[in-house]
């Protein structure tokens, strides 16, 4: 059998030569459509707690409330990664892809048990967003502080 003598760079042009490209479009579209049907179902939440009698703040934090157990109840179920699949970016809206990111790790590692597994788990994903999200906030509100008082 003869042995064909190609440089990387060679290989890798047969290979994309070959290789069927992304679906782009469908990949747009598939993340327009689950984004914003999410975002909708949380608009839609917000007029259902206000027609219930709650004011515009109260639905609000109603609805994010709704999410994001709705989220974490289909991560739970593995429907939630059956949606991410097929909407790739649209299913990382950030109040339901927040709580994907938390639950899942958790769920991944319950055989570890609670303390090890669940709980240290966690905030795998979500933990660096927190702590950077929370020292963000604590220095911008610093440097609000020193700026008053240079006034």
């Amino acid at each position: 059998m003869p042995v064909l003598k190609l440089s990387p760079k060679q290989y890798q042009d047969m290979v994309n030569a070959v290789k069927p490209g992304p679906a782009i479009w469908r990949n747009v579209l598939a993340a327009f459509l689950v984004g914003g049907t999410i975002c909708a179902i949380g608009q839609g939440l917000v007029l259902l707690y206000q027609s219930l009698g709650a004011g515009k703040t109260d639905a609000s934090t109603l609805a994010s409330l709704t999410l994001v157990f709705l989220s974490a109840l289909f991560t739970g179920l593995g429907v939630y990664d059956e949606i991410g699949r097929f909407a790739g970016a649209g299913a990382v809206v950030p109040i339901t892809g927040f709580a994907n990111a938390m639950v899942a790790p958790a769920i991944e590692f319950r055989a570890e048990g609670l303390v090890l597994g669940v709980g240290a788990r966690l905030f795998t994903v979500a933990g660096p967003v927190l702590v950077y999200g929370i020292v963000s906030a604590w220095l911008v509100g610093l440097f609000y502080l020193i700026g008053q008082q240079l006034r």
